[in-house]
């Protein structure tokens, strides 16, 4: 059986709440223990620094997925991870949706909704069924999750049920769910 992959798709700041890092370092320790292999955009910084060091220190498998504009402009490497450079954004997405089964949103900012969105357009249009975890630290997604609420209710989200996606507000709740979907039969 192959080795099981989450994307973490996460800030490249820390936040303003040291929740944020706390929960970052544990997923990461968390997927290391569980043999969960890591993809994530391959910079050294803030919160997906701190999973990505947290899963290599303890013994996980990572993999990076980078573009050289970022690289040299915003994230550098993460030190001895595996990293693929893709040409652009659009490339980094469709390369990190391929090699993972399910996906992990932690608090972040614009990069982090880019990501978010794109998951979830593919499971609204069938072309994904792969889970969509949301970390809820201190609430972070709370707002979002009112926001695809008001979208239903407005009409623009027609059945909800397109979207393979649960909130869960701790580590352990998340690779939780991951273990108990990686064990049904596809």
């Amino acid at each position: 059986m192959r080795q099981k992959s989450m994307a973490v798709y996460c800030g490249h700041q820390f936040g303003n709440d040291p929740k944020f890092a706390e929960h970052a370092a544990e997923i990461g320790r968390l997927m290391a223990k569980n043999k969960i292999r890591l993809i994530f955009g391959g910079g050294n910084v803030g919160l997906m620094g701190t999973v990505a060091g947290a899963v290599s220190v303890n013994g996980g498998w990572v993999i990076g997925v980078s573009t050289p504009h970022v690289i040299h402009k915003q994230e550098p490497l993460h030190e001895g991870i595996k990293v693929k450079v893709v040409k652009n954004i659009a490339a980094r997405r469709q390369k990190m949706f391929e090699l993972a089964d399910a996906f992990c949103i932690l608090p972040g900012g614009t990069g982090t909704l880019d990501e978010l969105t794109d998951i979830l357009v593919r499971q609204q249009i069938g072309e994904s069924k792969k889970p969509l975890y949301f970390l809820n630290t201190n609430g972070y997604w709370n707002i979002f999750s009112r926001t695809m609420a008001h979208m239903n209710r407005a009409g623009f989200i027609e059945d909800m049920n397109d979207y393979n996606m649960q909130i869960f507000d701790t580590p352990d709740d998340v690779i939780r769910e991951f273990k108990k979907e990686a064990m049904k039969p596809k």
